[in-house]
């Protein structure tokens, strides 16, 4: 039996085409993906989230616990409502998830998982926390939903459906959050409105409980904001190079060879962090770039091989971009191929030319790379 979100009837009610999704029935498409797509380049749309998962970790050693529990380092979070996006990482450095942190105080920091790793995720959590003997409570809410609304225009859609929100979220920046107790829902409810988003477009993603994530859903769409599915949601956050756990790392590679670098944070040389040790021992001879394809004929897509002047490689995610109008991949590869290598690409029968580019190929609405 899929689990459900609080959305689904409305999901049903809208003939979206569902699909099962890391154990949870979820919509793909309401209809044309690609013009889902371009609604939230172009506008507004939005999606049910909800089968993401929030934990909440309070206690006098939370900081403490987490700054061993994750590779990113959230000593860098001082201001309550940041954020850090970071590597959650097996002792062999292999990547067990990826997450968002926030910070709300020293004992309080709010943790957002993806929906298939979660319950690995709480357990290697809970591990860690016996191992160790810290003070610190590890809660899964499972009262709330997440909705992702994404756009040039997001942010003004949900100001229009929840007016006295927008005081306390219009000075956010990117990667922080607030928490807003607003009268156009619940008095009771409190919303967690974070500027973030999984598509390279400006947005919140707004954490609630699920009737209030209900309501919101059914005030958004009257407002003009689109509903759009996981079809839309991957052709996005490809276009705007950011990972997708289970395709472009896993537990079987580094976040060094998954164009992840970037979120391990070796600054503190005293710091000790799970994997740490694995990653300073074995440097990455693989490292993940994009790839625009030149050639007629083909779409890029994962798995396909990568055949470089260097060796072989393969990629990991790829799709036909309807904003660039071409088809793009990213992919692991020898660390010798750089930006601007031409590469062929194993389709059928067939070796296509790529260009190896750098990530992110769209973000804003804007081309970043050269068609």
């Amino acid at each position: 039996m899929l689990k459900q979100t609080a959305l689904n009837t409305l999901h049903r009610a809208a003939s979206a085409r569902m699909v099962d999704f890391g154990g949870w029935d979820m919509p793909v498409n309401y209809g044309s993906q690609i013009e889902e797509h371009h609604a939230v380049r172009r506008g507004a749309g939005m999606f049910d989230v909800s089968h993401m998962v929030v934990l909440d970790m309070k206690g006098d050693d939370v900081r403490a616990f987490l700054r061993y529990a994750l590779a990113n380092d959230v000593e860098k979070l001082q201001t309550p409502g940041r954020a850090l996006y970071s590597c959650l990482l097996r002792d062999d450095g292999y990547v067990l998830d990826d997450l968002i942190v926030y910070f709300l105080d020293e004992s309080f920091f709010r943790i957002v998982v993806n929906a298939g790793t979660a319950d690995k995720d709480a357990a290697w959590f809970e591990s860690l926390r016996v191992k160790h003997a810290l003070a610190v409570t590890i809660h899964r809410r499972s009262d709330l939903g997440i909705l992702a609304v994404q756009g040039p225009n997001a942010r003004d859609r949900v100001w229009q459906v929840l007016p006295d929100a927008k005081p306390a979220t219009e000075e956010l920046k990117p990667f922080s959050a607030a928490a807003v107790t607003t009268i156009v829902t619940d008095p009771d409810s409190e919303l967690f409105i974070a500027r973030t988003g999984y598509t390279g477009e400006d947005g919140f993603e707004i954490i609630a409980p699920h009737d209030v994530i209900l309501t919101l859903w059914q005030q958004l769409s009257a407002a003009g904001v689109r509903p759009c599915g996981l079809g839309a949601r991957d052709t996005l956050r490809l276009e705007a190079g950011m990972n997708l756990y289970g395709q472009d790392m896993d537990e079987t590679v580094s976040p060094l060879e998954s164009g992840l670098t970037w979120t391990v944070d070796f600054k503190d040389a005293s710091r000790d962090f799970v994997g740490k040790a694995a990653l300073l021992a074995h440097p990455a001879t693989r490292h993940l770039v994009g790839l625009l394809l030149l050639d007629s004929g083909g779409v890029l897509r994962a798995h396909q091989t990568v055949h470089t002047d260097h060796g072989d490689g393969e990629i990991t995610s790829g799709t036909f971009s309807p904003t660039l109008g071409r088809a793009i991949a990213l992919a692991r590869v020898p660390n010798a191929v750089q930006d601007g290598d031409t590469v062929s690409v194993a389709i059928r029968d067939k070796q296509l030319k790529a260009r190896v580019v750098k990530p992110p190929f769209v973000k804003q609405g804007k081309i970043l790379i050269a068609v």
